[in-house]
C-alpha cells in the first residue's frame, strides 16, 4: 500500500466526522428556526390582539366617558328645573331641557290623582307621589325607544322638582290658612289688612273691614261637644265664601270670630254684604252627624276712611260695632258710630 492510500484512510474518518457534525448542526439550526418562527408569529398573533383588544379598550372607555358625561349633564339638568319654587315654572324648565336631548311629540304634566283614561301603547305615563298619595302624572308621546331611559333621568329630576314646589305651596297655605276652616289665618288677614290700606290709600278706595261672631256658640259646644262645634265653624264659613267676592279676604280672626275685609266697598255695600252673609247662615239647616242645627251670627262694620286710616282702629271700631249687634238682641248688623 502507498504512503497516498494509507494517508487517505486516516483522512476519511475526521471528514465524515465534520460532515455528520455539521449535519447535525444544520438539524438543530432548522428546528430552532422553525421554533423561533412559530413563536415570533404567535407572539405577532398575540400582539396584533392585543392592539385590537386596546383599540376596542378606547373605543368602549370612549363611549363609556361620552355616556358618563350625557348622564352627568342630564344630571345636572336638576339646577335648571328645581331652580324655582313655582309648579308651572318647573314643568317649563323641564320641558326646556327635555328638548336639548329627546324627541318627543308631546309632554305635560297632569295634576290629579287618577291617571289618563286613554293611553297608547308607546306613551309614557310616570306617576308624581309625595308620602304615598298621587299629586299628578307625566304624560309624554312619541319618545323613540332608545331615548326613554334620557327621558326617564329627566322625568326623575322633575319629580323632585315638583314635589319641592308642591310642598312649598302647602306649607305656604299651612301659614296663611286656618287648618280647621281653610280660611285665612288671623296673621295673614291682618297682612291683607295692611296692604289693602295702603292701596286704597294711594288710589283713594274706600274699603269696608266686617267682625263677625257665631251668637251662643258656647252653647252649642257644651251641648254637642267639640266636632260638632268645628263642624258648625265649617259651615258658616262656607256661607261667608258662597257671599263674598273673589277679592274679598275672609281670616279667622279668633275662636268663634271672623274678619272679613271688602275691598273697594262703601257703606250701602258692605251693608248688603253683610245682611246676605247673615241671612244666609241663619236659613242654613246644618246637619253635623246625627243633629241638625241653626245658627245665627252677628255682625260689626267699619269703612276706611270715614272711621278710621289705621288698620287698628279700625278693627276696633267693627269689634265696638259688633258688641252693640250682641247687645241689641243678636242675630243683626251694626255699622259703627250708627245711633
Amino acid at each position: 500500500m502507498s504512503a497516498h492510500n494509507l494517508q487517505f484512510i486516516f483522512w476519511l474518518p475526521p471528514v465524515f466526522l465534520t460532515a455528520l457534525l455539521c449535519f447535525w448542526v444544520s438539524k438543530i439550526f432548522k428546528r430552532a428556526l422553525r421554533s423561533f418562527k412559530d413563536n415570533f408569529s404567535r407572539a405577532q398573533k398575540d400582539y396584533e390582539k392585543l392592539l385590537e383588544e386596546n383599540r376596542q379598550s378606547r373605543e368602549l372607555r370612549s363611549g363609556l366617558e361620552a355616556g358618563l358625561q350625557n348622564i352627568v349633564s342630564l344630571y345636572d339638568a336638576t339646577k335648571q328645573i328645581c331652580k324655582t319654587l313655582d309648579e308651572a315654572a318647573v314643568f317649563a324648565s323641564f320641558l326646556n331641557e327635555a328638548q336639548k336631548y329627546l324627541r318627543f311629540s308631546d309632554c305635560k304634566f297632569i295634576r290629579d290623582s287618577v291617571p289618563p283614561p286613554r293611553i297608547e301603547k308607546n306613551d309614557i305615563v310616570l306617576p308624581l307621589k309625595i308620602n304615598r298619595r298621587s299629586v299628578g302624572f307625566l304624560f309624554c308621546t312619541g319618545v323613540e325607544e332608545s331615548g326613554k331611559a334620557k327621558f326617564n333621568i329627566l322625568a326623575q329630576q322633575f319629580f323632585l322638582g315638583m314635589k319641592r314646589a308642591i310642598l312649598y305651596k302647602e306649607i305656604q297655605e299651612l301659614a296663611i290658612s286656618d287648618s280647621l276652616t281653610g280660611v285665612s289665618s288671623r296673621r295673614y288677614c291682618l297682612d291683607r289688612l295692611r296692604q289693602e290700606l295702603e292701596r286704597s290709600r294711594k288710589f283713594n278706595y274706600p274699603f269696608s273691614v266686617l267682625m263677625m261672631d257665631l251668637d251662643y256658640f258656647k252653647t252649642y259646644n257644651d251641648r254637642y261637644g267639640h266636632l260638632v262645634g268645628d263642624a258648625i265653624l265649617k259651615e258658616a264659613c262656607a256661607s261667608i265664601k258662597e257671599n263674598v267676592r273673589q277679592i274679598d279676604i275672609v281670616g279667622r280672626y279668633g275662636g268663634e270670630e271672623f274678619c272679613i275685609i271688602l275691598a273697594e266697598t262703601d257703606k250701602e255695600q258692605a251693608l248688603q254684604a253683610a245682611q246676605r252673609i247673615r241671612q244666609a247662615i241663619e236659613t242654613k239647616l246644618i246637619r253635623v252627624y246625627d243633629e241638625y242645627v241653626k245658627i245665627t251670627v252677628s255682625i260689626g262694620v267699619s269703612m276706611f276712611p270715614a272711621h278710621s286710616k289705621g288698620t287698628e282702629k279700625l278693627i276696633d271700631c267693627a269689634d265696638q260695632a259688633l258688641y252693640k249687634a250682641k247687645q241689641e238682641g243678636r242675630n243683626r248688623v251694626c255699622v259703627y258710630g250708627s245711633g
